[in-house]
């Protein structure tokens, strides 16, 4: 059973501490004054302390004053001090910086007015709920002491009772962090700690992940993200496809090619890109104009075949693509028809006499899947490539899926690549070691060492971040590249 926790006094620190503290970020506070080990105690963001603290974080771990003032409002963790030491040489400090989020001249500034720092380790634990402060004026000279919470809020009148631990870091992790930080040791891999916080404000799907999984390898959580649920309308493309909903499958296929990265510049209903939307009467089913143009036609149906009369796919692809493009930009775009089934003799002929690849909804479903699992695995100029190139019509689909055949041979390979670093985690390893291993695991195909080093690099990019880089031709194991089904 877990024993209560009562917190009747808080510990008044920086925003940008106690955001540091809870993303696992930081595991350590400069009180003004000594904490005993076992003192357990609420973490204030005070505001006169982020004030006075604004010049004290490095510029990627700043908390602004007006964000602060907005979260006085509430505590939302506490913490109990594991160990409190006190640094009092320029030496000490200088690594305490390059360990930490905190500026080496403002400790220098302070050890100066002090004499010695105070530092405080401090196991964090996340409230089980935001507890509201209506917050009374504090003295300034409150900045790094105690307050009591009654002192924040006089409806404290008892201590607030906390009956769950939502601890921020495991009992593990915080052990290896904290023997770390007690001997002021650098950080393993600063190049990631840079790239976590360049990313930091980035909200795309891909993104998060990178950020959560690097959080991860840092020691800054408990989990990557394993699982990237793919979003519903992915797996409902082959299905609308074949249904008798064409509305639905064409907003679909325009959802498609905005995921695999295409654009529509134009302000013209009648040929967009909107997913909301349908080129209705008179217009183009889906048009890009970037990185390439492709202009396309779509035909759901259950059973019907893509007909060769005026109203037939091929037949409104050449009408309206004429109609609203020069005859130069309609001759240079990519053209494709998604419709499932069988065509008629006549639409195969005019398919392949005007270069349109028919492509089934499946395939396109598969493309997407593809490109949703493994960001990077979709390159939109060699599937130009792919889609400019004999065969047409019908057979444009067998084309388009050896294509994704070799990409999904290409993602094996450097998933294998990526085993043999986690198998050695954390050990760095060079090219000829690493060459040497996956030869002999029945590697998805063969590499030359060259090959092996431009495929190091590229899962070591910023843009992958599956295993790092150190003097040059050295790797190591950040994140799994997991194969999906």
């Amino acid at each position: 059973m877990l024993e209560m926790v009562l917190l009747d006094k808080a510990l008044c620190l920086p925003a940008a501490d106690i955001a540091a503290l809870l993303s696992g970020k930081l595991i350590a506070a400069l009180p003004r004054v000594p904490v005993q080990k076992g003192w357990t105690f609420a973490l204030y963001p005070y505001i006169e302390a982020t004030r006075q603290q604004e010049n004290s974080h490095r510029s990627n771990c700043t908390v602004s004053t007006s964000t602060a003032i907005a979260q006085a409002s509430t505590i939302e963790a506490w913490a109990t001090c594991e160990q409190c030491v006190m640094l009092h040489s320029l030496e000490q400090v200088e690594a305490l910086s390059r360990s930490t989020i905190w500026q080496r001249e403002a400790l220098k500034l302070a050890l100066e007015q002090r004499q010695h720092l105070f530092l405080a380790f401090l196991r964090v634990h996340r409230t089980p709920e935001l507890i509201k402060v209506n917050c009374k004026s504090l003295n300034a000279d409150k900045f790094g002491k105690f307050v009591g919470l009654s002192s924040l809020d006089e409806r404290f009148n008892q201590p607030e009772k906390i009956t769950q631990k939502l601890p921020v870091l495991s009992d593990r992790t915080f052990a290896q962090r904290r023997q770390k930080l007690e001997n002021l040791e650098p950080p393993d891999h600063p190049e990631l700690e840079e790239l976590h916080d360049t990313i930091a404000q980035l909200a795309n799907p891909a993104a998060v992940h990178l950020k959560q999984d690097l959080k991860y390898f840092l020691g800054w959580a408990e989990t990557a993200i394993v699982d990237r649920p793919q979003p519903k309308w992915i797996q409902e493309i082959a299905k609308a496809g074949n249904s008798s909903d064409g509305d639905y499958f064409e907003k679909l296929v325009r959802k498609s090619f905005i995921e695999l990265g295409f654009t529509n510049s134009q302000n013209n209903p009648k040929m967009s890109l909107d997913p909301e939307a349908t080129g209705g009467a008179g217009g183009i089913d889906f048009f890009c104009d970037a990185p390439y143009r492709i202009i396309g036609e779509c035909k759901a149906s259950k059973s019907q075949k893509v007909a060769d009369h005026k109203d037939g796919a091929p037949a409104q692809l050449l009408k309206f693509g004429g109609s609203y493009l020069k005859p130069e930009e309609f001759a240079d775009s990519i053209r494709i028809i998604m419709a499932p089934g069988e065509m008629t003799d006549y639409a195969k002929q005019t398919a392949i006499g005007h270069q349109m690849n028919v492509l089934q909804p499946e395939t396109l479903q598969r493309l997407v899947e593809l490109k949703q699992a493994y960001p990077g695995a979709i390159n939109l100029w060699e599937l130009k490539s792919c889609l400019s190139q004999l065969p047409f019509s019908q057979a444009a689909d067998d084309k388009l899926n050896q294509h994704l055949d070799r990409i999904q041979q290409e993602i094996q390979v450097r998933s294998r690549i990526v085993e043999v670093l986690q198998s050695r985690a954390p050990k760095e390893l060079g090219i000829d070691f690493i060459w040497g291993t996956y030869e002999a695991l029945n590697p998805p195909r063969s590499l030359t060492q060259a090959e092996l080093k431009d495929i190091l690099i590229e899962l070591s990019s910023p843009l992958t971040g599956f295993i790092g880089r150190k003097d040059s031709d050295r790797f190591y194991f950040l994140r799994p590249l997991n194969l999906e089904s």
